[in-house]
Formats: structure tokens, C-alpha cells, sequence
């Protein structure tokens, strides 16, 4: 049962004339029309009287009169719709709604509108006065700058923030980077998402300011005063396996106030330090709501448990036996993914950074710290955390990184068991191993791993790999290795762009990679026009495949579909790219397809 949307402040005006892209059956042409109250259309039209004054002493913007010309005639219509009588609207003959009528003009809730077209809208004030902005889509176009460089920013990723995503439990203390709930609650490591956290903070890198850097403790001289209880100690000592002077403490009990270092700090929330704890010791950073006075404590510990909360005390696992090791945090992550535990509504505890600030460092048990900093952000760091990832966790057989967790895809697809690999995650693993091995001067590791990660694009779907055929012609690299095979087109493209990456950036290395290349995009030439539904573009192919229905890809998908080929638009001169994508970008402001 649909319910009636009630009539309220933003109402839509039906004439009988049909819209040029509908089909003369189809629905009527709508759109807005403003109420604004007696008082607002009183300032409106003395303001014009002002105006049309003025225009005898100055010219003035032919634009502007109009713009007030038009005002003032949405006023005198909303004054007008004030007392429409109510009538109901018969929706295809299956349900009712209450509308207004005025005349011959029929007035439709904006609220029945947006989810029978899923159309967009909001109201907005500019210069005081209120108008409705109307949009057939959320997807936003980035249009790229010049030929994309494989050694600079990836795409447009200098705008993701992966580790804030709900379906990011938290970036591991252990790893250093995310772990998903994306696919089950408990969490894991999706390769997909560990490279897109690299490939943000490598871009945001290279797009953003120089970090501010605060040194709080270098192990070699007393830059800070720490507060030592009575049974507790600290000393600066050279350490052989730190390789430098840290700072070593001790103290009698864990659960005493420990050693302190008070802060009074506002400003930078990215903690990096190099931490060696034993057995039950501690590393905790104390947060501050600036407003409130609460205080929050981030415990780092020497435990394998991912993430807890309790009260104000969110606790990180190092890892049992961690021996010496850099620890990067975002504090504010941290805290956020923490205090997540604590209420069922997320939203009470997102605290934005101007409400924060740190108030002190508390170590206890025993061990020891260098090179403790908090600094504006420390991207590089973490894109290395990602990278290294990818190399200590590469199957070695298949040159693989697995995923850990069952998918299911949608009825008539086999489900993917735990273990599947995906050509999404294996070329956005080697546009991660590409940059690093370019960034950190050749180290060979990195482009070890990458070749490695072309292994599965030459394995059949069914043999484990992710290589489909399309109408046993033409090769795609799958997402999702289904049964019967799904072609999801972002992802293969996604796919492309590591392929792409890792030959350019080793030339003389990597002539597999470009072999995978070049018949991936021979594909892509051939088969992108079948995603294109006239409106929209189509997920996969699996109305194909399967014989079903279109799976339409939502506006942010679809928006990836058109930024993808205008980035490879500038790599590959064929027209259809260029052409395609801003035939796709249209559909985006409401232009369909011509009808018959």
C-alpha cells in the first residue's frame, strides 16, 4: 500500500502539454512552482518598484530585471495556489495521491515526485530569497586536467576518505589499513578497499600542502616534559635493533597513572611514532571534547584484538608479539570508529576535529618510543601501510589477493566462495605496487608483486582466475567471477587502469601487462555501447547472461562509468570514449534517447 504524500511547501505544475522525451502516453511534463507567503511577495514587489525607479537615473543588468520580473510573477502564482482546491491524482491507475488544482493546472507533491522518477531537490536561499534546485542525479563528473600519469594522482581519488566509510570498521592497528564489515560484521580485508585507501593517500600526497609536524619525542634529547610517577622510570637509551636513541619506560603497574606527557595541542591529529611494548603495557592518547570538557582515551595495546569500547576507553590492538614497529593513526578516525560502539546512532558521535584536542600521552607497562610526532596528515606513511600489505600478503601460487568471504551476487549467479579473486582488486593492487615501486626508487619487491598480480588475468573465471569471454570473442577481466559471468563494467575498467599503470611505469618489465591491455581495451571498444540504456547506463551485462532485466547502475556508478572513460579518453584517441561519455553525462540532467 502506497501512501498519500501530503501537500506541502514545494508543489509541481502539470499542463496538458507532454514533455518532447516521453512517448505521448507517457507521464505529463512537471515542474515547480514556489509558494512564498503575502509578506515575501510584498518585498518582492516594492523591491521592484525600487528597481523600475531606479532604471530611469542608470541602466541597469537586462539579467537582473528579468530574473525579478520572473520573481515577482512565481509570487503573484503562489499567492494563487494558496487556495487550489484539493483533489486526488490516479497513478497509472494503481494508487491514489492528494494533489492541488488551480484552473487547468494540476500542482504534485515534490515528495511523490522524487521517489516515483528518483529525482532530486532541496530547497536553498540565496540573497534571501528561497528557491528549489531540481537535479535527476547525485553522480559529480571530474574531468581530467590533461593525459593521466600513472605516477601522479590516481583518477580523482584525492577526494576519497576511505577509512571514514561506515563499512570500514576501523583502520588496523596491527596492518595499517582498513578493515570492511562490507560483506560480514565481524570484518576482514578487502583487497579492493586496502587500495583505494592507498591510492587516496598516495594522490592526497601529491595534491595537498606539505604536513605541519610537531616533535614531541625523539628519543635523543628532552624536547617534551614528561611527568614520572613514583615507581615508574624513563631513560634514553641507543637501541641496536631501533637502530637510535629512544625512550625507554617502565612502570610498576599497568593500571597506575603511568608516565604522562600533558599537551595542549589543537591543531594536527596524525600520530606517528615507533612503539616496542611487552606483554601487558600500553600506549594512550587523551582526547578532549572542547566544548564539553569530556575526555576520551585511545589505548594502543599489545593485543591482537582489532577494536573494543568501553565508557570513554577505545582500545586498538598492536598485536601480541609486535616487536619494533612504526604506528601511524589518524587520532580523529580512531576515536569516531571507537565511539561507534558505544550508541546505535552513529551520527551522536561524529565530532568534527574543531571540537578536538589533545591533552596528553600516558605509557604504561614497559617499552619504548621514538620519533613520536602528531602532525596535519601523513600520507605517504599510510600508502606505504597499503603497499606493503599487498607484498606481505600476495598468494604466492596464484599471484592472487584473496577474498576472504562469500558474495552473493544476485538470484541465478553461483555464489562466489571464500577465497574468489577479483580483477578490480588485482589491478587496483597493482596501480598501488606500480606507484610504490616507482615512488620508493626502484625497490624491487613492489614490482615483483605486481608481475605476480597478472597471473589470475590469464586463469579462466572457472578455474579460479578472472578472465571471462564474451560471445567467445572477447576477453574481460571480472569483477566478480561468476557463473555464467556477470562483465561489470567499472570494475574491469578499474582493471584496465592497473594493467595500464604497471606498463608504463616498468616499460621494459611488464610486456605482459600491456599484452592484457591492449585486448582488454579491444574488448571495451567493442561491448561498451551494451551498456547503454538510453537513460542511464546498465551495472553489468547481466540481462544478457542471464536473461533478466537491465541491473541500472545508481547515479554515483554511473558517474564512475563516465569519469572512467574520460580519463581513458586521454590515453586512447579513439572517438567513442569522448563521444560516449558525454552522451552519458547528458542522461545525468535528464536527456533521454530519441523514441520512435
Amino acid at each position: 500500500m502506497v501512501n498519500i504524500h501530503k501537500f506541502s511547501g514545494g508543489v509541481y505544475q502539470a499542463p496538458v502539454v507532454g514533455q518532447q522525451n516521453y512517448h505521448k502516453e507517457g507521464p505529463p511534463f512537471v515542474f515547480l512552482m514556489m509558494r512564498l507567503n503575502v509578506k515575501a511577495a510584498l518585498l518582492i514587489l516594492c523591491g521592484a518598484v525600487l528597481l523600475i525607479t531606479l532604471t530611469l537615473w542608470s541602466r541597469c543588468d537586462l539579467g537582473s530585471r528579468e530574473w525579478l520580473r520572473q520573481g515577482r510573477e512565481n509570487t503573484d502564482r503562489g499567492s494563487e495556489i494558496q487556495g487550489a482546491e484539493e483533489i486526488d491524482c490516479d497513478v497509472n491507475g494503481e494508487y491514489s495521491i492528494g494533489c492541488r488544482r488551480e484552473g487547468d493546472e494540476v500542482y504534485i507533491p515534490f515528495s511523490f515526485l522524487h521517489k516515483y522518477f528518483e529525482v532530486y531537490g532541496k530547497l536553498a536561499v540565496y540573497d534571501g530569497l528561497e528557491r528549489f534546485e531540481w537535479s535527476h542525479s547525485y553522480g559529480r563528473i571530474y574531468h581530467p586536467k590533461g593525459k593521466y600519469d600513472p605516477k601522479g594522482v590516481f583518477m580523482y581519488f584525492e577526494n576519497y576518505n576511505v577509512e571514514v566509510r561506515e563499512r570500514v570498521k576501523c583502520v588496523s592497528a596491527i596492518e595499517g589499513v582498513p578493515i570492511s564489515t562490507q560483506w560480514e560484521s565481524q570484518g576482514y580485508y578487502y583487497p579492493t578497499q586496502v587500495a583505494q585507501f592507498g591510492l587516496s593517500h598516495y594522490s592526497k600526497n601529491l595534491t595537498e600542502p606539505e604536513p605541519r609536524r610537531k616533535i614531541l619525542e625523539d628519543g635523543e634529547k628532552e624536547t617534551s616534559k614528561w611527568v614520572v610517577p613514583d615507581g615508574a622510570s624513563i631513560s634514553r637509551i641507543y637501541s641496536e635493533k631501533a637502530n637510535s636513541h629512544v625512550l625507554q619506560f617502565s612502570t610498576s603497574d599497568v593500571y597506575t597513572d603511568g608516565v604522562k606527557l600533558k599537551l595542549d595541542h589543537v591543531l594536527d591529529f596524525v600520530m606517528s611514532v615507533h612503539i616496542l611494548l611487552n606483554g601487558n603495557s600500553s600506549f594512550s592518547v587523551i582526547l578532549q571534547n572542547r566544548e564539553k570538557k569530556d575526555l576520551y582515551h585511545l589505548h594502543y595495546i599489545a593485543s591482537d584484538i582489532l577494536i573494543t569500547a568501553q565508557d570513554r576507553n577505545i582500545y586498538h590492538g598492536l598485536g601480541v608479539s609486535i616487536g619494533w614497529r612504526r604506528l601511524t593513526r589518524d587520532l580523529i578516525v580512531d576515536l569516531q570508529k571507537g565511539l561507534s560502539y558505544l550508541e546505535k546512532d552513529k551520527s551522536k558521535h561524529k565530532l568534527p576535529r574543531s571540537k578536538i584536542k589533545v591533552v596528553g600521552i600516558v605509557l604504561r607497562g614497559y617499552g619504548a618510543i621514538d620519533n613520536l610526532t602528531l602532525s596535519s596528515s601523513e600520507h605517504i606513511k599510510q600508502f606505504y601501510d597499503a603497499a606493503n600489505w599487498f607484498v606481505k600478503y600476495q598468494d604466492e601460487g596464484t599471484g592472487g589477493w584473496p577474498n576472504p568471504v562469500r558474495r552473493r551476487i544476485a538470484v541465478g549467479f553461483q555464489d562466489l566462495e571464500p577465497g574468489w579473486y577479483s580483477a578490480m582488486g588485482q589491478g587496483h593492487a597493482i596501480s598501488v605496487l606500480a606507484r610504490a615501486y616507482h615512488h620508493s626508487g626502484g625497490d624491487s619487491k613492489y614490482l615483483d608483486a605486481a608481475l605476480a598480480g597478472l597471473k589470475p588475468f590469464r586463469v579462466p573465471s572457472w578455474q579460479g582466475g578472472v578472465l571471462a569471454t564474451f560471445f567467445n570473442k572477447f576477453h574481460w577481466y571480472e569483477e566478480y567471477p561468476t557463473k555464467p559471468a556477470s562483465f561489470v563494467l567499472n570494475g574491469f575498467i578499474y582493471s584496465l587502469l592497473g594493467l595500464y599503470d604497471l606498463m608504463t611505469i616498468a616499460p621494459n618489465k611488464a610486456k605482459e601487462a600491456e599484452l592484457l591491455f591492449d585486448e582488454g581495451m579491444n574488448s571495451l571498444k567493442n561491448m561498451l555501447l551494451l551498456y547503454d540504456m538510453g537513460s542511464g547506463t546498465s551495472y553489468d551485462l547481466r540481462h544478457v547472461t542471464l536473461g533478466i532485466a537491465p541491473n541500472l547502475a545508481r547515479w554515483d556508478y554511473h558517474a564512475t562509468h563516465v569519469n572512467q572513460l574520460l580519463l581513458l579518453s586521454t590515453i586512447d584517441n579513439e572517438p567513442l570514449f569522448g563521444e560516449t561519455a558525454e552522451r552519458w553525462i547528458a542522461y545525468m540532467t535528464g536527456k533521454r534517447a530519441a523514441h520512435n
